[in-house]
């Protein structure tokens, strides 16, 4: 063969190659990639919880009455010492009038002994003493007279019986006024009629509060049991309550337990009013894990609870832990077995999907941190595409979000 024809052959064996090539590039299955890109990263949790209360309150009557007013709606935000709830309290009203006006009765029977019978009582002792000295001094006179032959001895009898009396007064005179002194018995008995008194006007006083039903704590009414006119019985709940600073209970996969610390920093968004994220910290870790589930309870504080929360409300949560700029990011869902030993990636080079090993770093919502095996730029096919290792590639127009930005993408075969 001469030089001019195998020059001739060898080009249209390589502009056959070339054909073959582009041929063959064209004819790919067409899958998305996703390039490495350098960001910042916040390794952050996810999860999904509800707005609680830490206690729930039953409020009901301790006594049977009927319903007067109630104060409060569902919904309503009330104070500690707040009325709830007025039962009827005529007969209550009048039974503390009647225990007021005794109480009135035994102070003033009090203040009658303490300063017009203890003085009577003491002057009574004075004359009672008067008395008694005077029948003495009679006796004693009537005696000489006696023993001179004047009196007879009848006369003596007589003196004698009126000392005795005067004595037997004069002791009845000064028992009396021992009693009315202030330590004495009479002045403890008004003591006591005053106090028995004193303690009725406080039962009646507290069969009337009873009749006042007030909130025991700050709290939010959450449902209303009771209209007015309704009979109210003891034990029977009229209004449940939410009482103390709302929180949110949420349960965290295990597998980020690692990453949990006391005080954590949070942002939260109740379901029902997403575009109005708030702020919260993480307060309690629970002490065990559930075995059927896979999880660990957490609380979380929040730190100024919006106007709009309420019990109950579905709110998801995202904990923000460690922060890394600059760091190499690839959707999660590019990367293969990442919970395994050995985590890797379905590369698109040279238009061949490549199975690539790689080192994890943090992780954050939707995104993770490549260390090593791959570079800024490589590109990655998500496991959502139909790409198997060996696969040959072309690249294609479009775009893949990438934690809320649009990057090229591009279709392998």
């Amino acid at each position: 063969m001469k030089p001019r024809q195998k020059w001739i052959l060898t080009v249209v064996v390589l502009t056959l190659l070339s054909a073959g090539a582009l041929l063959l590039q064209q004819r790919g299955t067409p899958v998305q990639a996703v390039p490495v890109l350098r960001s910042n990263l916040l390794q952050s949790v996810a999860a999904t919880g509800r707005l609680n209360a830490p206690a729930r309150i039953e409020v009901a009557a301790e006594v049977t009455a009927t319903v007067l007013k109630v104060q409060v709606r569902e919904g309503d935000h009330v104070k500690a010492g707040q009325l709830l709830v007025r039962l009827s309290d005529a007969e209550a009203r009048a039974a503390l009038q009647q225990a007021n006006a005794a109480l009135a009765e035994a102070r003033s029977r009090a203040t009658q002994q303490a300063t017009v019978v203890a003085p009577v009582s003491e002057q009574a002792v004075v004359q009672a003493d008067a008395a008694w000295r005077n029948a003495d001094s009679e006796f004693r006179r009537s005696e000489a007279l006696v023993a001179q032959g004047f009196f007879s001895q009848q006369k003596l009898d007589e003196a004698r019986r009126s000392r005795d009396s005067a004595a037997s007064a004069l002791r009845s005179a000064r028992v009396q006024a021992d009693a009315n002194q202030p330590r004495g018995v009479e002045s403890s008995l008004a003591a006591e009629r005053v106090a028995q008194a004193l303690s009725a006007v406080q039962m009646a006083d507290a069969r009337l509060a009873r009749l006042a039903i007030n909130s025991p704590v700050d709290g939010v009414v959450l449902a209303r049991n009771v209209e007015p006119g309704s009979m109210a019985q003891p034990g029977r709940v009229l209004l449940t309550m939410a009482a103390g600073s709302i929180r949110v209970d949420a349960a965290i996969d295990e597998k980020h337990l690692h990453m949990l610390v006391l005080g954590m920093p949070a942002k939260a968004a109740a379901d029902a009013y997403p575009s109005q994220p708030f702020a919260a910290q993480l307060s309690y870790i629970g002490p065990a894990v559930d075995p059927q589930r896979g999880t660990v309870e957490v609380r979380l504080s929040v730190l100024q609870p919006p106007a709009f929360l309420k019990p109950d409300m579905t709110v998801s949560v995202e904990l923000m832990g460690e922060n890394r700029p600059g760091a190499l990011v690839l959707p999660a869902a590019a990367v293969r077995e990442a919970d395994s030993a050995s985590p890797w990636v379905l590369m698109l080079q040279d238009h061949r999907a490549v199975r690539v090993p790689v080192k994890l770093g943090l992780r954050g919502i939707g995104t993770v941190e490549i260390v090593s095996g791959l570079k800024e730029g490589d590109l990655a096919i998500p496991q959502t595409e139909k790409a198997l290792p060996g696969d040959s590639v072309k690249q294609a127009s479009g775009a893949y979000s990438v934690k809320g930005m649009e990057v090229p993408s591009f279709v392998t075969r």
